[in-house]
Formats: C-alpha cells, structure tokens, sequence
C-alpha cells in the first residue's frame, strides 16, 4: 500500500510515522523556568545527530491551543537543557512526567523524583536517570509545525557500574534502556540484543 502524507493521508503522518519508526530512544529533558521552578518532560522525537562536535535534536510539539510546551519555552528563554535517558527502572516516574500540568508547577515532585547539580548548565540532572547530557542549544529550527531543537552536549554523567573506566566504553549489557514503540501507549525493553560485525 502507498501512502501519500502530502495529500490524501496527511492528517495520518504522526501516527503511521511513529508506529514505523521504532524504536525510538526517550529523551528525559529537564529545564528550568524563569521562576526557578524544573520542567521535566519525555520526548521520543530524538536522537544523537553527531560527534563533532557531539550534538542531539529533539522535537517538542506544541500544546493543544498551539502555544509551545514548557520545554521548548524555557529553553527558548536560557537555551540550556538536560537530556536524563529513561531505563526501565524509572520508565514509570517517566510515563508520569507525560502528564499535563499547569505552567510552573514541577513534575519532578510529582512523579515522585530527585535532582542533582548539573556541572556547566543550569537546569539540573535527574539523579534516578542512568545517564544524563547536559546541553546547550545551538539551534531551533521551524520546519512547518515540526519544532527541531539541537544541543550541543558539554557534559555526560553516567551511573559509576555503566562504564568501563579504562576504555570509557558503555557497559552495554547492564543499560536498559527502553524504546518508544507504536503510538499511543507502546514501548519496549531493549536488552534483547544480537551481534552482527560489519564486512571489511
């Protein structure tokens, strides 16, 4: 079958795009707001887009009204940013920072969760998260209604037990992380891992 998002199947583009595009890494990003009060939200419209220098894009939407999520307006006002990458040790706390609350009121209390100092910015780390990235923005672009917003990442944080010391490589084995699957409520565990070594 063949689907035209241009045209007779536009309005179906998110959910055929997210039902496809799987699985999709959970960026965890806390910021804060002019009042001092931390934002945290989940988006699953990110990846890491480069090494040099190392960078990460995500796409905040916009509410229902069509004014932008806390997220993309706190950062518009300090550009700085914490992406806190979800395992499934605190996929729930996660999944309880969806929800909607009022403008300066903090999900971090209310999903039950604590923070750590970040080093070079602002918004603080999520101490239950495995691995955090502290960012700055070195961007936003408007793509339509698509907001795209990257970050140059200054830092990384990682529980002690995920990195070899020696060789700084992720212990893969023990991060388990989770995956956003199809729209609306899918996810998936993503320790179920297979090898294959690319040809010469």
């Amino acid at each position: 079958m063949e689907l035209d998002l241009e045209g007779e199947h536009a309005s179906r583009a998110y959910t055929l795009l997210a039902s496809l595009v799987t699985p999709r890494p959970i960026a965890w990003v806390t910021t804060l707001g002019p009042d001092g009060v931390v934002n945290v939200a989940p988006f699953s419209f990110f990846n890491v887009l480069g090494a040099d220098p190392p960078i990460v894009g995500f796409c905040p939407g916009d509410r229902d009204d069509g004014t932008p999520k806390d997220t993309a307006r706190n950062i518009r006002l300090s550009h700085e940013f914490v992406v806190n990458l979800v395992d499934e040790s605190v996929a729930e706390a996660m999944n309880h920072t969806a929800a909607s609350l009022p403008y300066g009121e903090s999900e971090i209390k209310h999903a039950g969760l604590s923070t750590l100092s970040s080093s070079v910015v602002k918004p603080p780390r999520i101490a239950e998260s495995p691995a955090s990235l502290e960012c700055a923005e070195w961007g936003t672009l408007q793509i339509g209604g698509n907001r795209l917003i990257i970050g140059l990442v200054k830092r990384v944080h990682v529980r002690d037990e995920l990195i070899d010391p020696a060789t700084l490589r992720i212990r893969s084995e023990l991060l388990h992380t989770v995956g956003r699957m199809a729209a609306p409520h899918w996810y998936c565990r993503t320790d179920d891992k297979f090898e294959m070594k690319r040809p010469e």
